[in-house]
């Protein structure tokens, strides 16, 4: 370990103004990143990380100050240089990855002018020099097609192609430091391990330290050589990776442990966290976790617990001295599978979503975008139906298509005996009251203007469901209850919440109206563990009580384990393979679901599965390949998959694969 470390954070405290009080979202946190080290900070949402991360880019809003505390960056101290200064340090010297790329990138400049202003910024590249380093750049975080890419704008692509490019714009400044907030969330888990070996391989060439946010422990078990838990604005636990993982001390980091889902916990209720995190003008004076902590002592309320050694090197900051209690999760009683109506509640087939590409001035169709290119699958009530497969594979467009939100090309969607293509839109309205999408930004899907209550009830007012105003009031206070929120919620607007906070309010909403059929586009890929196994056990509580059907899109494959009753993989607008969840998953046949699976970051380190590498890139929809989609990048394609695209072949009678090695 070098004697001056990269990134040293010492006594740091900020705040925000409100009433002309200061309150203080970080209160003394001390920390070191040496170079080509990754420290990971972990912690609930609302607890302080992504704040710590703008504080030390010095990118905090107006009302934001570091009240005490250094940043020293090389040695140098950064709280010192003038604005003008630090622009020549963020971007160059040090780079950082947004938590949500929907509202981080510019959407009036293309992807390519936003990539260029950092070359010609920091690299002084320009031109057809710089033209090919962004191609390369894209190409590197996994992006298909970067050439047409580059002159595209933010919206139209799909959530993970915007966090890669915002990837893309963090390396392009060559930066000593990276500071990576939630990097991996709306990735797929291919791309997920491309870009974490891109960043391992950069870490190793260059010496590039990395401050690591994130809330996946899989994530963090992979790349992270020591980790910090923060909670509500402190540091309760530093840890190397191995003491971490195999010997948690603190309380509340046992507690994220319990919480993970697992096959394991299948049939069980996730161990939660009870209450929330302490908002910041209500501070307790003791232990800031007392209140929810399982092995609270009356001195835990009186007095911050100082910091202790537990091992060499492994620090935390509690009272408890006790050891780890094993936590079980509480049974609880499972849908038979003989009491399911196994009668599909919705019936897809061959469902088509195809866009024109336009050019010319007279703006002629030349061609089209295959986003979803003959989908068929079905969902019965009180059952799950996971829909996984990589970024860009029409995952989302499938969703929005079953809700007419996008016009469906061809093919069939019914609802009961109801055939949703071509109804007339006063039907399609009512129907919609049997149909809630919670979508993946929920920043985006929220109304900014609209207060939180008002967001909530909007729904009910339009479908006639209660128009009763103290009525509407009770329902909200409900549901934020129901989701983990406090009443005062109600009161506020949507930029005043964390970005798991706003998940839950989109959740909430989308559950005002009582649907029978949840479309869940990435639920809880912008949530912490314990957020998660709160949203996942509410889920599993409604269709056990309700008999909610839910299409679950996801790339959490964790998730997928605990909640799924039956999974479909997509692969470029088709289904490839599909089957109850126990037969996808524990014997997958199709090559692209094996590659998916083992390439799932496991929440230990004693993991030692082998990532079957992707050669190449996901084709584009607008140029898909003849014959098998997949063979391009298989490693097992053969000369028929590349002249006939394969049947469907029966592996069970319910378990499907499209693959020509299965005839």
């Amino acid at each position: 370990m070098i004697d001056t470390p990269l990134l040293a954070v010492s006594n740091l405290r900020l705040g925000f103004t409100s009433a002309r009080k200061t309150l203080l979202a970080v209160d003394g946190i001390s920390f070191t990143v040496a170079a080509g080290e990754t420290f990971a900070l972990l912690g609930e949402s609302g607890c302080g990380k992504s704040v710590t991360a703008q504080g030390i880019m010095r990118l905090l809003p107006a009302n934001g100050q570091i009240t005490a505390g250094s940043i020293q960056f090389k040695g140098e101290e950064l709280l010192k240089l003038s604005e003008a200064d630090m622009r020549t340090v963020r971007g160059k010297r040090m780079a950082m990855i947004f938590q949500e790329p929907a509202t981080s990138l510019n959407p009036v400049l293309t992807v390519g002018r936003q990539i260029g202003e950092v070359l010609e910024r920091h690299l002084d590249l320009r031109g057809e020099v710089a033209t090919g380093r962004m191609v390369e750049l894209l190409r590197q975080v996994g992006i298909a097609d970067p050439e047409r890419r580059l002159n595209e704008y933010p919206f139209q692509l799909s959530g993970g192609m915007k966090q890669r490019v915002m990837i893309a714009i963090a390396l392009a400044g060559e930066p000593d430091l990276l500071i990576a907030d939630e990097p991996t969330t709306a990735l797929d888990v291919t791309v997920q391990a491309q870009i974490l070996d891109l960043l391992a391989k950069l870490q190793v060439d260059r010496g590039m330290g990395m401050l690591l946010i994130t809330h996946d422990l899989g994530v963090v078990a992979r790349m992270a050589q020591r980790i910090g838990v923060m909670y509500a604005g402190e540091l309760v636990e530093v840890a190397s990776r191995e003491d971490f993982f195999r010997r948690p001390q603190h309380p509340y980091t046992q507690a994220l442990f319990a919480a993970l889902p697992e096959v394991s916990r299948r049939g069980m209720a996730l161990t939660t966290i009870p209450g929330q995190v302490p908002s910041l003008a209500a501070m307790p004076a003791g232990c800031r976790f007392a209140e929810r902590c399982a092995q609270v002592m009356p001195v835990c309320r009186e007095q911050s617990p100082p910091w202790r050694e537990a091992h060499p090197g492994h620090h935390l900051r509690c009272h408890w001295t006790g050891s780890a209690k094993s936590v079980n999760s509480t049974p609880r009683q499972a849908l038979s599978e003989q009491c399911i109506d196994l009668l599909a509640f919705l019936a897809v087939e061959q469902l088509k979503v195809h866009f024109p590409i336009r050019r010319g001035l007279l703006q002629r169709t030349v061609g089209h975008v295959r986003a979803v290119d003959g989908v068929s699958l079905a969902i019965s009530a009180g059952r799950t139906l996971a829909l996984v497969g990589e970024s860009g594979c029409g995952k989302t467009t499938v969703g929005k298509a079953l809700l007419q939100l996008i016009k469906p090309t061809a093919g069939s969607v019914r609802l009961g005996v109801s055939e949703l293509v071509g109804m007339k839109p006063k039907r399609l309205r009512a129907a919609r009251r049997h149909m809630q999408m919670i979508f993946q930004d929920p920043f985006a899907s929220l109304n900014p203007r609209l207060r939180v209550g008002d967001i909530i009830a909007e729904g009910m007012s339009a479908l006639g469901i209660e128009n009763d105003s103290q009525a509407q009031r009770d329902a909200v206070a409900a549901l934020l209850k129901q989701v983990g929120l406090p009443d005062e919620a109600a009161g506020r607007y949507p930029h005043e919440f964390s970005g798991g906070q706003r998940q839950r309010i989109a959740i909430a909403r989308a559950l005002a109206v009582q649907p029978e059929l949840l479309i869940c586009d990435e639920p809880t890929s912008a949530l912490d563990v314990s957020v998660q196994a709160q949203i996942l056990n509410l889920l599993k509580n409604l269709q056990e009580e309700l008999g909610v059907a839910y299409l679950f899109i996801t790339h959490n494959f964790a998730v997928v384990e605990y909640l799924a009753h039956d999974v479909a993989v997509m692969y470029l607008g088709r289904i490839v393979e599909r089957g109850r969840a126990d037969e996808v998953l524990r014997s997958p046949k199709h090559p692209y679901t094996q590659a998916l699976l083992s390439a799932v970051p496991a929440p230990r380190i004693d993991a030692h599965t082998a990532v079957i590498r992707l050669p190449g890139e996901t084709p584009s929809p607008a140029n898909p390949p003849q014959g098998c989609h997949f063979h391009p990048r298989c490693p097992q394609a053969m000369d028929v998959c590349r002249q006939r695209y394969p049947e469907t072949h029966s592996v069970s009678e319910t378990h499907t694969v499209n693959c020509h090695l299965l005839g």
